[in-house]
C-alpha cells in the first residue's frame, strides 16, 4: 500500500471516529463541530466530509447535520474499539494517559487484526 493511500485511510478513520465520539457526546454533529474538535480549518473538514459522502460513510442533511451510514458506523466503532483497547493496555503497563491516547491513535491504523485481537484478549484477561 502506498504511503499516500495509507495516510488517506488513516485520515478517513480519524474523521469517522471523531464523528462517532461527537454524536455520543452531543447527539448531533456538524462540520464546524469536527473542525473545532480536531483544530482543523472548516475548508479541510468540508473536503473530508465530501470524500466521506462519496465513500458512503456519512450522509449530510440539508441543515448541515452529519450522520454515519451503517458502513460508516461500523468502521467508526471498529476504530474506536482499537483506540480504547490500545490506550487502556498502554495505561495498564504504566504509560501516562496523555501518551497512551496519542500512541493508540497512531498505532490503531497500522496494527494487524491478529495482533489487535491478541492485545484485546490480554487486556480483557487483566480486568
Amino acid at each position: 500500500m502506498s504511503y499516500i493511500k495509507h495516510r488517506a485511510d488513516e485520515s478517513r478513520e480519524d474523521y469517522l471516529e471523531t464523528i462517532l465520539l461527537l454524536q455520543k457526546k452531543y447527539g448531533r454533529v456538524r462540520s464546524i463541530d469536527i473542525a473545532n474538535e480536531l483544530n482543523f480549518t472548516k475548508a479541510s473538514v468540508s473536503i473530508a466530509m465530501k470524500n466521506l459522502r462519496e465513500k458512503e460513510y456519512i450522509s449530510m442533511a440539508d441543515n448541515g447535520y452529519i450522520t454515519l451510514t451503517p458502513s460508516g458506523l461500523q468502521r467508526a466503532e471498529s476504530v474506536l474499539e482499537r483506540h480504547t483497547v490500545l490506550s487502556d493496555w498502554l495505561m495498564q503497563i504504566g504509560v501516562s494517559r496523555e501518551t497512551a491516547l496519542a500512541d493508540a491513535c497512531r498505532v490503531e491504523h497500522d496494527l494487524s487484526e491478529e495482533s489487535f485481537e491478541a492485545i484485546k484478549r490480554h487486556v480483557n484477561n487483566m480486568k
